[in-house]
């Protein structure tokens, strides 16, 4: 059957999967999302003995029905092989009280690897099978860690431009670096006088801009995202849910059919709605558990049912969940209103007009599934430290927050379902928030940083790290948040 894509805000006529890849936002402005969500059609236990690699093909062929076996296969063999640094791809690491799903394996040490490997291959195969003779400008907003997955599966990509905004002083030093540096004429890196969200905003407000897009297309272009609004992000995010619960029927940890909750660190909310549509094609779920960090805007909108953005944007140690607008929520929100379109329309526009909306007590009983959770930077810390001496295992601040909720959760409810924590990035990426919540020495550079960690973690430097060493910086360019659409012509040419 085929699964077709429509917009969260009109009810427009559905597009097919390559097309919905390829357009990344819908002219509306909404998010495009499946008309129906297929159930896995395999045995839950012939995931036990699958691939990573083959996990990917029986998962993503049902949502991705207009390519063919031969060019889904292509792009999953293309997009998971040496350059992740372990072969299994992704793996669960055992501690006293959980498993961790280690997704930061991939080129750039982030679990955005796990999606934006795969995204240029799905892009450039969709570009092929619409028959579309324009360059594809890839336009992103990072918090720090899409960027440069994205700007690394897209660099030389033949037939495509990217162009990544991030806040200037929003990100770790690592993750700017590692942006700064990426080499590749197709590939524009712009730090704009602002947060995350303002980089958000602009990145839509240039999607949205008719004029602007008739500019391109005259000129040979057009637009399309790597972010997770894009479905050609999401998709591939449902993988590493099943192929996880596959490892613990292996492992002999559960039966075909026992719940598993899933921890996820989370600010664009994507990650945590790609566990939410492996859960809608029949994985066992228990509870999903949404981690925030001290920006705890999502914690407030499970508690409360009020999704408010009017308040301080703090940075803290795990920069990419610095968001106060979570756009993969809309995909949420749409399906609690019964897919209507209208009145989720109306909500967005609450939510841009107002900063703030609330959902009915009938779209609320539809959230039980999530627990809402929030750890602050002193509790980061603390659970950074308490699992090392505990366990002899170093997190990230992103998975520490998630790790630390988790431990609110048990408390709270008692639950002892087994449990998978989303490890979403290297402790390398932030060495220095690392090392003070270590109690270790911090004042020193970060690569120094970066070796005094792999002595006290015993783990090495990663090649990610590594490079930046000798890394000539080769995007220089700052603007204001409201001069992003002329850099965009200016890096084209426009």
């Amino acid at each position: 059957m085929e699964v077709l894509y429509k917009s969260t805000r009109s009810d427009s006529a559905p597009i097919s999967a390559s097309k919905a890849i390829l357009k990344g936002l819908s002219d509306d402005g909404g998010l495009f999302v499946p008309t129906s969500v297929p159930a896995l059609d395999r045995p839950l236990m012939d995931f036990a003995s699958m691939t990573y690699q083959e996990t990917a093909y029986q998962v993503m062929k049902l949502l991705l029905t207009d390519y063919t076996e031969e060019e889904l296969r292509g792009c999953i063999e293309r997009a998971y092989d040496s350059k992740f640094d372990i072969p299994e791809i992704t793996r669960l690491h055992k501690t006293s009280d959980a498993w961790y799903l280690e997704l930061y394996h991939g080129a750039t040490i982030a679990f955005k690897d796990m999606a934006l490997s795969i995204l240029p291959h799905l892009m450039i195969t969709a570009a092929k099978k619409n028959h579309e003779d324009k360059q594809i400008v890839i336009l992103t907003a990072t918090s720090g860690d899409t960027g440069k997955a994205a700007l690394a599966g897209f660099a030389g990509v033949e037939g495509t431009k990217i162009i990544v905004f991030y806040p200037k002083d929003g990100v770790s030093s690592i993750q700017e670096r590692q942006m700064v540096t990426q080499k590749g004429d197709n590939t524009c890196v712009i730090g704009i006088k602002g947060n995350f969200d303002d980089a958000q905003n602009g990145v839509k407000k240039i999607f949205t801009d008719r004029a602007m897009k008739e500019e391109l297309a005259q000129a040979g272009y057009q637009f399309s995202s790597a972010n997770s609004i894009n479905i050609g992000r999401l998709v591939p995010q449902i993988v590493y849910y099943v192929y996880s619960y596959g490892r613990l029927l292996k492992d002999g940890v559960i039966s075909a059919g026992d719940p598993v909750n899933f921890v996820v660190p989370t600010g664009n909310f994507g990650n945590i709605l790609a566990a939410f549509y492996a859960m809608k094609m029949g994985l066992p779920v228990g509870k999903l558990i949404c981690a925030s960090n001290s920006n705890k805007v999502l914690f407030d909108f499970f508690r409360t049912g009020s999704y408010d953005r009017n308040r301080d944007f703090i940075l803290t140690s795990s920069p990419s969940m610095d968001i106060l607008i979570s756009s993969n929520l809309e995909r949420l929100i749409y399906f609690l209103t019964g897919n209507d379109a209208a009145e989720n329309a109306a909500l967005m526009k609450d939510l841009t007009e107002k900063g703030v909306y609330s959902v009915t007590d009938q779209m609320r009983e539809k959230m039980d599934v999530f627990f809402g959770g929030y750890a602050d930077e002193e509790a980061t810390a603390a659970q950074i430290r308490r699992i090392y001496e505990k366990d002899g295992y170093v997190l990230d601040p992103h998975t520490a927050v998630a790790s630390a909720v988790y431990d609110q959760y048990l408390a709270e409810t008692g639950d002892r379902t087994p449990a998978v924590i989303d490890f979403t990035a290297s402790p390398f990426k932030f060495e220095r928030a690392v090392m003070k919540a270590l109690g270790q020495p911090s004042d020193m550079s970060d690569l120094d940083l970066a070796d005094r960690l792999s002595e006290v973690s015993g783990d090495a430097v990663p090649e990610a790290v590594n490079s930046l060493r000798t890394a000539e910086v080769l995007h220089k360019t700052v603007c204001e948040k409201d001069g992003m659409a002329d850099e965009v012509r200016k890096f084209l040419g426009l």
